[in-house]
Formats: C-alpha cells, structure tokens, sequence
C-alpha cells in the first residue's frame, strides 16, 4: 500500500513510518523539521524508517515540507492511498504563549490535507488527536460521550482539527477515523515529557521535578499499543467517521511515577516542587471499550511495565539519546 504519514520524522510518526516500511508498504513522510526539540532525534527517526524499509521490503521516502503549503500537500496525497495525519505542533504550555501558531498548524494545516483528500480521493484518512480535547473531567474515565471542553489552545486546536475532519468524511464521502491519544511515550520520546525528564534527572544524580503537588493523574500510553492501533485501521473500517480513544485503561499520579522511577535509579533522591502550570490538566484516564469493540484494541502494556521498558531502551540508548533530553 502506499502511505502519506504526515509529522513522519517525530516520535509517534517516525515509529509509524518504521512499521509500515518494515511491514513491505511504500511509506512518504512529510515533516518540516520544527526546532520544538532536538533536531537530532528526527534525524535518528528518519534513519530508522529507511533501515526497516530495507530489511522489511517496502520503500521510504522524506520530503521535507509543511502542511501548511496546501500545493505540496495536494502533491503528495494524490499519489497515496492512505494518509496518517500525525503532524502537529505540539505542547499544552507553549500554546498558550502562541495560540495563533496551533490553529495554523493544527486547524489549518489539516484543513489542506482533507481538501486534497476530497480531491484526491483516498482509502482513509486517519489522524492522531488528543486527550487534551476533554478539559476538566465532569467524569472518569473519559468515554468518546464526555462532554469536549479543552482548556488549552493546543486542545482546542486538536478538537477542532477532528471536527473537521469527521465532518469532511461524512460530508464528501471518504472514511476518517481520529484516535485520541492519552499521553504516549516510549524509545525515542520527545525529550521535554515528564517521563523523559525524570529518567535524564535520575540517571544523572538530580532529583525529579514535578509540577503541582504531584496528585494530578496521567494515563500513559505506551508507543507500540499506539502503533498497533493505527497499523489495524489499514484493513478495519468499523471505526470510520469517529473519534476513539488510544490510552492504557489506568492512570497514576505524577508522584507516585517519580518515586518509582526515583527508586529504581537513585533511591537517595529526594523529589522537588515548582509551581504548576495553569494550563496543565488534573487528570486524564481513558475508557477503551469503543477501540475495543471497533478495533479489537487491547493496551499490552502497563504503565510500570512500559516504564521499565523505556528505562532499558533509555540505558542501552544513552549515549546519542541523553544528551538531547539534557540540552533541550
């Protein structure tokens, strides 16, 4: 098959492009090299994905451009069948700084891509949005019917970007599906996340930082449950015209993650504080049972067992990996 993935050289992107590569399919990727974090950690990503379309069969293709630029955006889905929309611009706290950035980027950006899907004509259309759609829980875990009340321009943007594209397929007749990621990390993280940090901090004798007091609640999704999602939609089209939401099925507080990452690799730590940001949610957990029932969608790993197996990844990648969580 041929695939568009779109922000291919970032983390949840370049493991796309990897798998699709491995997996024998011919694999685009679009990414505009943002500076929002190491530059050297796309390059990696990049190398990774042509690595695995050499051993896997498929071919793998960067093309260096913006969903912005809605002629190369047209270029690229006409020659396609498929398109995983993963790029955006990240971070719930920069965007509140720059909020114009996230709707060009996020709202229009993928505003290009669907028109030239509509043009185009293709075999779906699935993009990545995010928990940070929710807001303030009025319950949990969130299920697809809780009410949308993001509190950050980043979430704001990312609901956007699904309404449009739910409506573009409903209205010009081609599939969409938008998977809700909770929190996702893994081997080849964006290094400015709290797991990341706290790894880097630990390893290095510094004692973890956490924003707030500590009791706000995360559901962590770890990147290989993420990709399984994503790889089912290429056949399954139970799911088509809605949102679904990817996470684990449990959270757990930023404290309690600290302290075991902080026990495993430097008991002698003590935690520390600061101020906590306003734009920060309290809580995220994800109810699954609609990607269970429309994508057979099971998380395969815990959050302490993904944890641990990040911190392996992290030991046996330190060298090229920690100095980019440091400087950035």
């Amino acid at each position: 098959m041929d695939i568009l993935v779109t922000g291919g050289a970032g983390f949840i992107g370049g493991h796309l492009a990897e798998r699709f590569a491995r997996d024998g399919h011919s694999v685009v990727i679009l990414d505009n090299f943002d500076p929002f974090y190491d530059l050297d950690i796309k390059e990696h990503n990049v190398e990774t994905g042509r690595e695995a379309a050499q051993s896997g069969g498929g071919s793998y293709e960067l093309v260096e451009s913006d969903v912005r630029d809605a002629e190369s955006v047209k270029e690229l889905v006409a020659g396609v069948d498929y398109v995983y929309h993963q790029a955006a611009q990240a971070g719930v706290r920069p965007s509140v700084e720059n909020p114009r950035k996230y709707d060009e980027v996020n709202v229009d950006g993928t505003l290009n891509l669907l028109d030239a899907c509509r043009e185009t004509g293709i075999e779906r259309f699935v993009m990545a949005s995010s928990s940070s759609v929710y807001g303030k829980p009025q319950y949990l875990p969130y299920d697809e019917q809780h009410p949308t009340t993001p509190v950050s321009p980043y979430g704001a943007s990312k609901l956007s970007a699904e309404r449009y594209a739910c409506s573009y397929g409903e209205v010009y007749d081609f599939p969409v599906v938008a998977l809700r990621y909770f929190t996702v990390y893994g081997p080849r993280m964006r290094p400015n996340m709290a797991i990341s940090n706290f790894v880097s901090r630990c390893m290095n004798g510094e004692p973890p930082v956490i924003y707030g007091d500590g009791t706000q609640t995360r559901d962590f999704t770890f990147i290989e449950d993420v990709i399984e999602a994503n790889v089912t939609l290429l056949e399954e089209d139970a799911a088509d015209g809605q949102a679904v939401n990817i996470g684990s099925t449990e959270n757990i507080e930023i404290k309690t993650l600290a302290e075991e990452i902080r026990d495993q690799l430097a008991p002698e730590l003590e935690l520390e504080y600061a101020e906590r940001y306003d734009a920060d949610s309290e809580h995220t957990h994800a109810a699954t049972e609609r990607a269970g029932e429309l994508l057979g969608y099971e998380a395969t790993h815990t959050i302490r067992e993904g944890v641990a197996e990040f911190i392996e990844w992290y030991e046996a990648n330190r060298e090229w990996y920690e100095p980019l969580v440091r400087r950035s």
